[in-house]
């Protein structure tokens, strides 16, 4: 229960900080008009924007685990994995 409780807390964020880079980076930046190596890349405008969402949303869930981790105090770290042994 804990670790769905921990999971949605990097999730949640992570997922609307995506929509909102989503909209923010596509109201300036047309789809078809991106290049790779100087050539065309090729793909519809909706693969360009699911791609881009899920590429913005595992950035942002990083950075998420990243604050997780980071406020977590000694103790939790510490005896992270003393559950699971011990069932």
């Amino acid at each position: 229960m804990m670790l769905a409780h921990r999971m949605l807390r990097i999730i949640w964020p992570a997922f609307l900080a995506a929509c909102l880079l989503e909209l923010m980076v596509f109201a300036f930046v047309d789809p078809m008009e991106l290049q790779w190596a100087d050539a065309a890349l090729g793909w519809s405008r909706q693969a360009v924007y699911t791609s881009a969402f899920f590429a913005f949303w595992a950035v942002s869930a990083g950075a998420c685990f990243l604050a997780t981790l980071l406020r977590s105090t000694p103790g939790e770290i510490n005896t992270a994995g003393e559950g699971r042994l011990a069932s």
